[in-house]
């Protein structure tokens, strides 16, 4: 007996992981394996930067203005790819930002006039995050919502494991010259490109009525969704807005963190060994811990991700050694790994069907938003009032984030989604279920089975409707 034990623990994680992985569908992961392949040739943004000031020779204003319109371009297209996933299709909309992607970056390496390399840049950061609502909505459509919980994190540690390698893999290369890391993110950008028109047919699902939705005048269809159905949506974007308040808060790692550990005499290296804590934890613990998270209270957990990132970066007021940052940075890791997948899911399920491309979009809009926008606060802060009350701010808003999700999903109703529309094409199988549309919904003749069943959802929601776009 005994002698069987130790054999235990390995088989545990064998079923574990066959677990995590287990149930979703065969285009989920050709979706995963596109983003895999993306995120490793994501070396341009990383080291841009360094390329401008170092091979180029221009200013840090200049990189930082170049780098500032690489956000704008990502704060343009989130709307814009959004509107685009809904009436093109996730699939039309993802090739034509990943062949745009693949041109664009090719073109900045050859790039060499200031007022070139700026305007390329922002084209760049345009086609880059055109992407992100096409796939974000792909990825709900073909995955059934008892899963999409750890589907999103499966693709985030998708993402952050493209990202540490592609960080190291970038280092090396550019030792041989910067224009191989150009050329080497448009070919795996293309690669990017060629999974999806092989692999991953369209999956923008038919008409859908949503219990509570509006009706248009004649009552036989839902309600069209537009931008202004969004932005009117009040719960939606009470979600973004506290998204917003968390990303303004992530992005100070990237930006405030390390003048602050230059203020207190630490190296670049020291600052290095100290955020690749966050990557390690990503990768080891993104799947265990969804494992753990995925069927419990996304309320209960959106408001401990919320304290966790805003005392997470409040410790680093205390920090005075490598291990105390190292430690700061574990504790809003932790944060991040429990805010991701479960905010997405959070975001799906307050989208109507029809209309999940622009409601990404918006939610995709407050990450580019800031990513503009923490520098200049995280910077301004410090310059006039130092780096202490910065991560006191960062615990404020925290809290105030904490309470908002508190509020806001205490007494949210459910939704069900039905097909109105016989003819199109039918919704993906992993996305249907049993149960019946409530009498409320007071579908056609000829509606089919449900799409989704989420009346007993706690955290689901209706979008009002709106103006067709």
């Amino acid at each position: 007996m005994s002698a069987s034990t130790p054999s235990r623990g390995p088989a545990r994680l064998r079923r574990a992981a066959l677990e995590s992985v287990s149930g979703l569908p065969r285009q989920f992961w050709w979706l995963w394996t596109s983003t895999l392949i993306n995120r490793l040739g994501a070396f341009v943004a990383t080291f841009l930067a360094l390329y401008l000031t170092v091979e180029r020779g221009h200013s840090a204003s200049y990189a930082g203005l170049v780098g500032a319109l690489y956000g704008l371009g990502g704060v343009i297209s989130s709307v814009g790819a959004g509107v685009l996933t809904d009436r093109l299709g996730r699939r039309p909309t993802m090739l034509v930002a990943q062949l745009s992607t693949a041109a664009s970056v090719a073109l900045l390496g050859f790039m060499t006039d200031p007022v070139a390399i700026a305007a390329v840049a922002g084209v760049v950061g345009m086609a880059t995050n055109a992407s992100r609502p096409a796939v974000q909505a792909m990825m709900a459509d073909i995955v059934a919502p008892e899963d999409r919980v750890r589907a999103f994190a499966l693709n985030y540690w998708a993402i952050n494991l493209g990202f540490a390698v592609s960080s190291t893999a970038a280092g090396l290369i550019a030792q041989h010259g910067y224009l191989a890391l150009f050329l080497g993110e448009s070919t795996l950008v293309l690669a990017c490109a060629l999974v999806v028109f092989f692999k991953l047919p369209e999956s923008r699902p038919a008409a859908t009525v949503t219990a509570g939705d509006d009706r248009d005048a004649g009552g036989s269809g839902p309600a069209a969704v537009s931008m202004r159905t969004v932005v009117r949506d009040g719960r939606f974007m009470t979600v973004v807005g506290l998204n917003l308040l968390l990303a303004l808060i992530f992005q100070q790692a990237y930006v405030s963190m390390p003048v602050s550990m230059g203020q207190d005499g630490f190296s670049s290296a020291d600052f290095g060994t100290v955020i690749a804590v966050n990557g390690v934890l990503v990768v080891l613990l993104q799947i265990p811990v969804t494992r753990f998270i995925e069927h419990r209270s996304p309320a209960m957990l959106l408001i401990g991700s919320a304290l966790l990132a805003g005392y997470g970066f409040g410790l680093t007021a205390l920090a005075g050694s490598v291990a105390m940052y190292a430690l700061a940075v574990v504790v809003w890791t932790l944060g991040e790994i429990i805010n991701s997948p479960t905010q997405m899911g959070l975001v799906v399920r307050l989208s109507p069907l029809h209309g999940r491309g622009r409601y990404q979009g918006m939610y995709s809009l407050s990450w580019s938003v800031a990513s503009l926008a923490a520098p200049l606060l995280g910077g301004t802060v410090i310059d006039h009032y130092g780096a202490d009350v910065l991560w006191a701010g960062c615990a404020a808003v925290g809290t105030v984030a904490a309470l908002g999700y508190g509020l806001l999903l205490r007494s949210l109703p459910g939704r069900t989604e039905v097909v109105v529309d016989a003819s199109a094409e039918p919704a993906p199988a992993s996305a249907s279920a049993s149960a019946p549309a409530p009498a409320s919904a007071s579908a056609p003749a000829s509606v089919s089975e449900p799409v989704s069943a989420q009346g007993a959802d706690p955290v689901s929601a209706s979008a009002p409707g709106g103006t067709g776009a």
